[in-house]
């Protein structure tokens, strides 16, 4: 924070344009921001630390409606923070998603007739970074348009040399604590990218496919396997039982001979093996399925590849070269030539992974990878969470948490690619292998060559909440910033992302998590629930609703939708409603400042006030102690209608209508409530900006004359409550609220003015006979005043003389056709439930939507009835 800023406000400047234009306002506003200073964070400052850090987008992406809504939600926590005097960090900083990143720029190559091994791994590397250079990373300035309030000057790129350095250290901690080993085991492979993936980049989706079950052996010593992939049969070294099925028993340890080859293969007994699916009987692929491969192990079979990393078939003999598709149709039709096809199943409906990143069907393949020994590390992740080192919210999404971190797999983290951090492993001529920190010499000399993998890409994100801090060198950031305050992502990655932070900071910050709260949100989907997609033809880039209603309407919409953990459906339509609600804001933020609200000297006495003011007073420390709570909870949504309802309706519609008549006026009372209005404004506007940032920057200067809202002091609750005035303004807009509904029903038109006779006495608002006849639009009775219509509530009476102003002829009328069109529906809708053969055959909804018309008919009755007895006589 500037020294500026700590000085008192300068006189407030009273005027504003007569529209608000975002377009003028946005960009210079956010520039002025940056160049003040005001997001960044000081690690020297003895003001109490909030951190958080920004999940870091890939360098390859563009600002979507998902970052949005995420960084909306971290730009609301961190501005309000900064507000209540803690020393904000917002870090910022991208992910160098290596196989998107490499998939990327190996397309540019192929758009000049290149690929990556022309020009070798060095150059390509070179033609990444220059890539990154020229064109990663507009997400940066997509980010400052929706006004993200990130310490500029601290972003971190996962390929920087500090978070290299960090990468490197860790790997060789977990290395020498043997908790990453080299191994040969089944893994996830993607021909297209031709890399080895994790389990949670793999997507499942039910596919069309075919289960064939064939015959293995010969005459009595035969055997039927079902399968989905025939093509796999080529490398199959057993078929399993169950050991205790009876029809086995007498093949179990013979062998059989597999078809289309010359080999002979066992007949094992495994308990894995469900005797009552299918046939019981089993083939088992060791090098081509996870499930196979260990029973491969205990049984000590061979591993047979047959399938290079393209998904080609390279087994000798007749299927030699053919892609595994085409294998697989050829491998179908050989069996069913020699009569070994017992039963096909077309379409056969089954789950099968594909790639996250190009949807490519996923390989199982054996392949000597690296892992990392997860055991320790998620055991202790668990235990975060459950003894309350780490908080969960919302607390349900704990189980999903427990039930990832329990049961998780070793992880490999070795990838077949050139984009990434290498892995800092050397091998010597003679079988030697050295891991390699960063202060460790690397092993030169004949012979010696460096792992050619790159580890996982959350690999180095796992490490974020610490690396972008300085660690493994112990800086005044990391020990002022970590751990983190709270993370905010989405549910999605919370197994990818999440849990990997959450074991690599717990090993390597000595215990300590690395946040205190995991505050979950879901996905942003269009406004019927749907995903967003390209596909779909439903993804919206939020640039251009941005560009058409400006960035806060964009903001407020998306913080209006985040209940925790819960999918926000968005809409164009409820975007152009915040826009709306913008321009409400500023609209009435320019009368009051037409009409002198100010926010100059102390507050008036209580007792100087009217009851209008003391009732809106009361009615402000309430919402701020009702919004402080729900920012405690993550209740983005929960808050924003709280701001939305207060400031439009309360504020706008009746605290500023009231005082009209009291500005008109003037005098003491005027004044008392000018300043009374200045204050309103100057904390509602403060309790906006978090969510609405540019708008309220804009009125709050004006009206306050200060430097900036964003380093403005956050309100807190006086304690100030009024439940007298707040009855009292209560009973009065019930009768302003019954008189204009009336008026509505009758036809009058809002500006249209009728005579009135307004019995008050006796009733706790009966000073406001003039503000209630300014907000009703009703004339003083002259000597020919006639009641033509009577309305009692809440203690007063208000006579209406509707002569002159309605036909009550024609009104009458209107309203006798309504009614008779509203007891026909009744009629009929009763005639249905009233018949039980109806009901019978009835389905349940038809039934309820036939009850809710009666419902409605009987409502629409008594309403129309009511207002033919409040006419008068024709």
């Amino acid at each position: 924070m500037t020294e500026n800023a700590q000085q008192q406000p300068s006189a407030p400047h009273t005027e504003l344009p007569t529209q608000y234009a975002p377009a003028d306002v946005e960009g210079p506003l956010y520039e002025r921001w940056v160049e003040r200073g005001y997001f960044e964070a000081d690690a020297k400052s003895d003001k109490p630390p909030y951190t958080i850090v920004i999940p870091p987008p890939n360098v390859t992406g563009s600002l979507h409606l998902g970052h949005a809504f995420e960084h909306t939600l971290i730009d609301a926590l961190t501005r309000r923070k900064r507000m209540q005097g803690f020393e904000t960090l917002w870090q910022p900083g991208m992910d160098h998603a290596g196989i998107a990143t490499q998939n990327v720029v190996e397309r540019e190559l192929g758009k000049e007739g290149k690929s990556r091994h022309d020009l070798g791994r060095e150059a390509f590397v070179e033609r990444v970074w220059q890539w990154k250079g020229e064109s990663g990373g507009q997400i940066s300035g997509q980010m400052r348009r929706l006004g993200d309030g990130v310490a500029w000057s601290r972003e971190r790129f996962t390929m920087d040399e500090g978070l290299s350095q960090a990468v490197q250290t860790i790997f060789k901690r977990l290395y020498d604590d043997e908790l990453i080993y080299r191994a040969e085991r089944i893994i996830n492979w993607c021909p297209r990218c031709l890399t080895a993936i994790s389990d949670i980049e793999v997507e499942y989706q039910d596919d069309d496919g075919e289960l064939v079950s064939m015959k293995y052996g010969e005459g009595d010593d035969t055997i039927v396997v079902a399968t989905t992939r025939a093509e796999t049969m080529l490398g199959d070294t057993a078929v399993a039982v169950h050991p205790d099925d009876e029809r086995y028993k007498h093949l179990v340890g013979k062998e059989i001979r597999l078809p289309l080859t010359d080999r002979f293969i066992p007949v094992v007994a495994d308990t894995h093996v469900d005797p009552e699916f299918g046939t019981g009987a089993v083939k088992v692929t060791p090098a081509h399925d996870p499930n196979d491969f260990e029973i491969g192990q205990r049984h000590n079979l061979p591993s047979l590849t047959v399938m290079d990393e393209h998904a080609v078939i390279t087994a000798h003999g007749p299927f030699q070269g053919l892609d595994r598709l085409e294998a697989r149709s050829a491998i179908v039709a050989a069996l069913r030539a020699e009569g070994r096809i017992v039963a096909e199943k077309r379409p056969y409906v089954h789950s099968v992974g594909h790639c996250s990143r190009c949807k490519t069907t996923i390989e199982p393949r054996l392949s000597m990878q690296w892992w990392v020994k997860v055991g320790p590390l998620a055991k202790a992740a668990g235990d975060a969470v459950r003894d309350g080192r780490v908080k969960i919210h919302p607390q349900e999404m704990e189980k999903r948490y427990f039930d990832w971190v329990d049961n998780l797999h070793d992880w490999c983290i070795s990838r077949q690619l050139w984009w990434g951090h290498r892995i800092p492993v050397w091998y010597g001529p003679n079988g030697e292998v050295v891991c390699v920190g960063p202060d460790d010499e690397v092993p030169t000399g004949e012979g010696w060559h460096q792992d050619t993998d790159v580890l996982d890409t959350w690999f180095s994100s796992g490490l974020w909440p610490f690396s972008t801090l300085g660690w493994p060198e112990q800086t005044e950031s990391l020990a002022k910033f970590y751990p983190n305050s709270v993370l905010v992502t989405g549910y999605d990655i919370l197994f990818f992302w999440v849990a990997r932070m959450m074991m690599f900071g717990l090993y390597a910050m000595d215990g300590t998590p690395p946040f205190h709260t995991i505050a979950l949100h879901g996905m942003v989907r269009d406004q019927f629930g749907k995903k967003m997609s390209k596909s779909f033809g439903n993804a919206v880039n939020p640039l251009d609703w941005m560009d058409k209603y400006g960035s806060d309407a964009l903001r407020f919409t998306l913080a209006r939708g985040a209940n925790p953990g819960v999918d926000v459906p968005i809409g164009e339509d409820w975007v152009q409603g915040s826009r709306n609600f913008a321009n409400k804001i500023w609209n009435a933020t320019r009368f009051a400042l037409m009409n002198g609200a100010t926010v100059e000297g102390p507050l008036p006495e209580p007792s100087a006030m009217s009851a209008t003011d003391r009732w809106i007073l009361s009615r402000l420390n309430s919402v701020v102690a009702e919004v402080d709570a729900l920012y405690e909870d993550f209740q983005f949504a929960k808050l924003s209608d709280a701001l939305f309802h207060f400031a439009w309706d309360e504020v706008f519609d009746w605290y500023v209508e009231l005082s009209k008549t009291t500005f008109q006026a003037g005098g003491p009372a005027a004044e008392v409530s000018k300043r009374v209005l200045g204050e309103v404004l100057d904390v509602t506007l403060k309790l906006l900006h978090p969510v609405v940032p540019f708008v309220t920057e804009t009125l709050w200067t004006t009206l306050t004359g200060g430097e900036s809202i964003v380093v403005a002091e956050w309100p807190t609750d006086s304690g100030f409550r009024d439940t007298a005035a707040e009855r009292e303004i209560e009973s009065l807009q019930a009768v302003v609220t019954e008189v204009r509904r009336f008026r509505a029903d009758q036809g009058l038109q809002p500006g249209q003015r009728v005579p009135a006779r307004l019995e008050l006495d006796g009733t706790p608002f009966a000073a406001h006979e003039a503000a209630i006849r300014q907000l009703l639009r009703l004339q003083p009775e002259g000597e020919a005043f006639s009641a033509t219509a009577t309305l009692p509530v809440a203690g007063a009476t208000v006579a209406l003389d509707l002569s002159g102003t309605i036909d009550v002829a024609a009104e009458r009328k209107r309203l006798a056709k309504d009614l008779a069109a509203a007891q026909k529906e009744r009629q009929q809708a009763e005639a249905k439930l009233g018949n039980e053969a109806f009901l019978a055959k009835a389905p349940d909804n038809v039934v309820d939507k036939i009850r809710g018309r009666l419902a409605k008919a009987d409502e629409d009755i008594t309403r129309i009835e009511a207002q033919l007895d409040r006419l008068p006589a024709a």
